[in-house]
């Protein structure tokens, strides 16, 4: 897979089969899928795809080139969230904003000017913040309680972007295997963040080859294979 206006290879690019599965192209643009000859296959990079390739019709299927004539007008529609996702996350935090917002109580001084002169203004105390101070048992549940809204939170967005669909189409595994991949290799929110869709895929796929290797390492695999 390369891009056709400078022969540069394209990694990241979604290799799709009629028959269910796919992969992703390497930094070398390079794939390998398991077809046959009643399959078509098609390619998908940044939201378009190309059209289907009946198997039966390429020449060389060891070796089938295609090149992508990449728009930079598509680069803006690449988006890591869908809209039915964010607006999920905004009601959420509407729904909790009291929650979300809280902090940890602190004692306030209210005086009639910005700066405190003594014997030049009147000096209170802040009442409610007084009070909550000493709320210790409702502080520490409300604490509490919004640590685990903002846990919540970034569990359902790993799990929006991090999706079983994604990793079966990328792996071809099935449960239980599948729950064990995606559980061992579930990425912390922090480093989701960062990556992209494109970077996300080639993420799994660099998972899945550490997952199949160490499968190839392990006592038991070995034996059934006769390795000694």
């Amino acid at each position: 897979m390369y891009d056709f206006a400078n022969r540069q290879p394209i990694d990241a690019v979604s290799v799709i089969c009629t028959c269910g599965s796919g992969v992703v192209t390497d930094s070398n643009g390079h794939y390998s899928i398991r077809v046959s000859l009643k399959d078509s296959i098609y390619f998908s990079y940044l939201g378009k795809n190309t059209m289907k390739y009946p198997v039966d019709t390429i020449n060389n299927v060891s070796a089938f080139e295609v090149g992508l004539h990449i728009d930079v007008k598509w680069l803006p529609e690449v988006k890591v969230l869908t809209h039915n996702y964010r607006l999920d996350s905004i009601q959420n935090r509407r729904d909790y904003a009291k929650i979300f917002d809280y902090k940890k109580p602190g004692l306030s001084i209210n005086s009639s000017s910005g700066t405190y002169v003594p014997g030049s203004v009147t000096v209170g105390l802040d009442l409610d913040a007084l009070i909550n101070m000493f709320r210790f048992r409702r502080n520490r549940q409300l604490q509490s309680f919004q640590n685990r809204l903002l846990q919540e939170e970034q569990d359902k967005y790993i799990d929006h972007r991090y999706s079983v669909r994604l990793v079966k189409q990328l792996t071809q595994l099935e449960d239980p295997e599948l729950d064990s991949f995606m559980t061992a290799y579930r990425p912390d929110y922090e480093l989701l963040q960062q990556m992209n869709d494109l970077e996300l895929g080639y993420y799994i796929q660099l998972c899945f080859k550490d997952y199949t290797q160490q499968k190839l390492r392990s006592p038991a695999k070995r034996s059934i294979l006769g390795v000694e």
